[in-house]
């Protein structure tokens, strides 16, 4: 017996997702906070989130609906305390990539055998093409327009062609960082067949939400997570919709999915976001910073943002040997080149402090020498 006799062909022909060891490089690819926590921090509340910690029954299960921490995201999303929401409700994962998973697996197969179809624009965030794989289901990607814009009338004839029983729309995109068109995306919920996740894992840095639209589109889900915001160590995403969408969501989730100190850590944080929301607001100022002096360059074009990275494209240098370069003097940042026809030469930086912004900089001039 071997895996050949046992493994689905689907699964055999994945790569696992590959996290390289930062080791005690500048670590500037994966999109996280650069600020530690709790050392951000104003004194005495450290010691406050530590006592805490301390008062936790790791003894005991968690609370297995953290129906505390979801009240919290619920005001912390904007929408009215679960209690007094009406139709609405919140289900939380282990990171975002676990509620994508949950989708995937719970939609209905068509009839006749087929199998289900998950839709997303592309280039776009990378999971949504693995998990429709691992859960055996076909995975239509939409190419981008020009300036990585959404191009409507492909969108719109792929799902007439494909009916979709899930569209995933991150918003600002990763790894363009871009936001859409409002109308785009409002054509493109009222236009689907089946259910709409609007993938909001990058608003903090942004300057729009559509969560107000959960009222208005039955079939609309916005997607959430704190780890773009501190917290990437804790692996809590959350997605807010329709009761009647949780309830069933929540029958395949894994029992006691948000262990408890991540549930205290979570509550914790939100009951004390001044630090986290001052953190974003310099990453946002870091942000236009490091895109002007990257825009001067020579040999690079490097796209607006409303995330916490940006895209850019080598002109006269190959991606590839820059990128080697950039690991080789200790900087890390994500290569694209080969991911998707469309970032053909491009690598994405995660804004840092100022420090690592500058050896940033003076890596890729020295790589460009």
């Amino acid at each position: 017996m071997n895996p050949q006799d046992m493994i689905r062909d689907e699964v055999r022909a994945l790569s696992a997702y590959h996290v390289p060891d930062p080791g005690d490089a500048v670590k500037l690819d994966a999109m996280e906070n650069p600020y530690a926590w709790p050392a951000a921090l104003p004194q005495g509340l450290a010691e406050q989130w530590a006592a805490g910690l301390a008062d936790v029954a790791l003894n005991r299960y968690p609370a297995p609906g953290a129906e505390a921490l979801r009240d919290d995201l619920a005001k912390w999303m904007g929408l009215p305390a679960l209690a007094n929401a009406g139709d609405l409700d919140i289900i939380l994962g282990n990171g975002s990539d676990e509620l994508i998973q949950l989708l995937a697996m719970a939609v209905k197969h068509p009839a006749g055998g087929a199998k289900p179809c998950i839709l997303a624009p592309e280039p776009g965030f990378v999971m949504y093409n693995m998990i429709a794989r691992f859960v055996d289901a076909d995975y239509v990607g939409v190419p981008l327009a020009d300036g990585f814009e959404l191009d409507l009338p492909a969108m719109l004839a792929a799902i007439k062609t494909n009916q979709p029983a899930l569209i995933f729309l991150a918003y600002p995109n990763n790894p363009t960082g871009n936001l859409w068109s409002v109308d785009a995306l409002q054509a493109i919920v009222e236009a689907a067949p089946g259910l709409v996740v609007i993938d909001e894992a990058y608003t903090a840095f942004a300057a729009d939400s559509r969560v107000e639209w959960l009222q208005q589109y039955p079939q609309l889900l916005v997607m959430r997570t704190l780890s773009k915001v501190g917290l990437a160590g804790l692996r809590l995403g959350m997605l807010a919709g329709q009761k009647c969408w949780v309830n069933e969501l929540d029958k395949i989730r894994l029992p006691y999915n948000i262990n408890s100190l991540t549930q205290y850590s979570a509550r914790f944080a939100l009951a004390n976001m001044a630090p986290l929301e001052a953190q974003a607001s310099s990453l946002r100022q870091q942000r236009g910073e490091l895109f002007a002096r990257l825009s001067e360059v020579d040999g690079v074009s490097v796209w607006s943002s409303e995330a916490n990275f940006l895209l850019f494209r080598l002109e006269k240098a190959d991606a590839v040997a820059v990128h080697a370069s950039l690991v080789e003097q200790g900087v890390l940042i994500k290569k694209l080149h080969g991911a998707h026809p469309q970032l053909e030469q491009c690598l994405r930086v995660t804004v840092g402090t100022e420090s690592e912004n500058q050896q940033f900089l003076d890596a890729l001039n020295r790589a460009l020498a």
